[in-house]
């Protein structure tokens, strides 16, 4: 039987718990040899808020799951009656996803997988409380943002005279 992949809507936000719960129906019916791997398409990011450093996952595609399964009456259920899912993409009968583009997800999950990326809060001209190192306490104005980095150029009123000074994002908050 072979298994083809096809894309499947879900409650916003809510992709882990549609996946969970597609995986216990499978694991309650005893349908495993009818599915096989289920993506949520994601990568890796560092958001920096508050001056504080924090790892999450951000869903390329968020609302949508891959499956991969033989499309069978009893498979097709098991997906669509589960919690969190609104149903298969396409109009009435499920269309699978050609092989090529679903190779170009899974390099695309590889890539994020292999690289973390910075998830800027910061931008030109934003005025910005600086929260460690000698300049603790200063408000300062964003001159420049290099993600790459992870530095921010900012202009800082020391004795009365504009000073650049080059901060890393840890080191600086934003003033909200």
């Amino acid at each position: 039987m072979e298994k083809k992949w096809y894309i499947i809507n879900t409650v916003g936000g809510q992709e882990v718990k549609a996946k969970t719960s597609i995986l216990e129906q499978v694991k309650l019916k005893n349908l495993e040899n009818e599915f096989g791997d289920i993506l949520i398409p994601s990568e890796r990011v560092v958001e920096v808020s508050r001056g504080k450093k924090k790892e999450k996952d951000r869903t390329f595609f968020p609302g949508y799951i891959f499956i991969q399964m033989h499309l069978t009456e009893t498979s097709w259920h098991v997906v669509k009656n589960t919690p969190k899912v609104g149903g298969f993409v396409g109009k009435g009968k499920p269309q699978a996803v050609p092989e090529d583009q679903v190779l170009k997800v899974t390099k695309q999950i590889q890539d994020g997988a292999k690289s973390v990326s910075v998830a800027v809060t910061f931008s030109v001209g934003e005025s910005i409380s600086i929260i460690d190192g000698p300049f603790n306490g200063f408000d300062a104005v964003v001159e420049e943002v290099s993600e790459d980095k992870m530095k921010l150029k900012v202009t800082v009123g020391i004795f009365g005279r504009p000073t650049s000074v080059e901060l890393n994002f840890t080191q600086v908050k934003n003033l909200i």
